[in-house]
């Protein structure tokens, strides 16, 4: 197993262990269920349309995504026609450019629709409006060799809440150390052992209290995908145990799908190879490069199609997180993503990330 070199000390005081093992394998290759959107105006009531270039999902045309404010920095979105209860795995990343940052509350069926609550931050954990993505997303079934893969776990009260890893394995937790989680995706890598494929982390927190979860360390143990999460606490910056969601996809879109979407993308700053993915260009088309203290444009060559969404989650050690800075926008084709990260006071900070892109064709 891959043992980061910095936690190899706290890996042998490991407090708690879980296995997860999916069921039975159903029909479905794809996301059984999805939803996407963009809140760009986190103060409007319940139930307002959310932008319709940004929201996409498996229900049926006619209805759309709406969302509302329902506290400070606390927002409802609905996805219709979808909901399943709380099943499923969501992620939110903040669109902001002063710290601030979001979080899930939880998701959850309300008749057909299925809801996510998320709650938005200012630096320090006050609550604060704040534009956001977000997606939801349920799978099951096992997918065949040489389509890619996809896993996702959420993580409540230091277990497996639940898992679903396409390759038909198990997903193991490990807590590691206050705030430190490792996952081990089994089968679902590349099956060469290279590292290859993206990761996005959420923090969830039932009670709307501010946390913040990151990727630690990532990388290939064979086939397996082993995934370090380190949790903060905004007020401090020190680590603390967290709920969180936690998804890994492979020549798959970011919310599990494939074939559609046929144009999506993800890149992982601190890595080369199949980290840098796109389809239909293969692997190492995507491009990024800073544009001044923790800023950062990212570029998705000809993946601006149709609806479009984005997620992003900062790697390294310590409090230092990273959200889309402002709306991307297309160029021709391409789009391009302006990121940003800080410390955990909301000053710029340079950071490696993690960010996927994708379209809803």
């Amino acid at each position: 197993m891959l043992r980061p070199r910095r936690l190899v000390a706290a890996c042998t005081a490991i407090l708690a262990a879980a296995l997860f093992i999916p069921g039975s394998p159903a029909a479905a290759a794809t996301a059984d269920r999805f939803g996407f959107a963009f809140v760009d105006k986190p103060t409007v009531p319940t139930w307002t349309a959310l932008p319709a270039a940004y929201q996409y999902g498996s229900w049926a045309p006619g209805p759309v995504a709406t969302g509302g404010k329902i506290g400070t920095g606390r927002f409802l979105v609905r996805f219709p026609n979808i909901g399943t209860g709380p099943k499923g795995y969501a992620h939110v990343t903040a669109v902001a450019k002063d710290g601030r940052f979001c979080e899930t509350v939880k998701w959850y069926a309300s008749g057909v629709d299925q809801i996510v609550e998320v709650q938005c931050f200012k630096p320090g954990g006050g609550p604060a409006d704040t534009p956001f993505t977000v997606l939801w997303t349920v799978s099951s079934g096992v997918l065949p060799a040489g389509v890619g893969g996809y896993a996702a776990a959420q993580v409540s009260g230091g277990g497996l809440a639940q898992a679903y890893n396409s390759s038909g394995g198990g997903v193991v937790l490990s807590v590691v150390a206050l705030g430190i989680y490792s996952l081990r995706f089994i089968g679902v890598g590349d099956p060469t052992g290279v590292l290859a494929g993206n990761v996005q982390v959420t923090a969830q927190e039932p009670g709307g209290t501010a946390r913040r979860c990151k990727i630690l360390r990532w990388g290939a143990a064979g086939a397996d995908v082993v995934v370090y999460v380190q949790c903060h606490d905004p007020a401090t910056g020190g680590g603390i145990a967290s709920d969180f969601t936690i998804s890994y996809a492979r020549e798959r879109s970011v919310y599990a799908s494939f074939g559609p979407p046929k144009y999506f993308g993800y890149i992982a700053t601190p890595f080369g190879g199949p980290t840098n993915y796109s389809y239909p260009l293969g692997v190492g088309p995507n491009g990024f490069g800073p544009t001044g203290p923790g800023t950062y444009t990212v570029k998705f060559p000809v993946l601006h199609q149709k609806e479009t969404t984005a997620q992003l989650t900062a790697i390294g050690d310590g409090p230092v997180y990273c959200t889309i800075q402002a709306l991307w926008v297309a160029a021709g084709s391409d789009a391009v993503l302006p990121a940003a990260c800080f410390d955990n006071a909301g000053t710029p900070q340079n950071s490696e990330f993690s960010v996927a892109f994708s379209s809803s064709v």
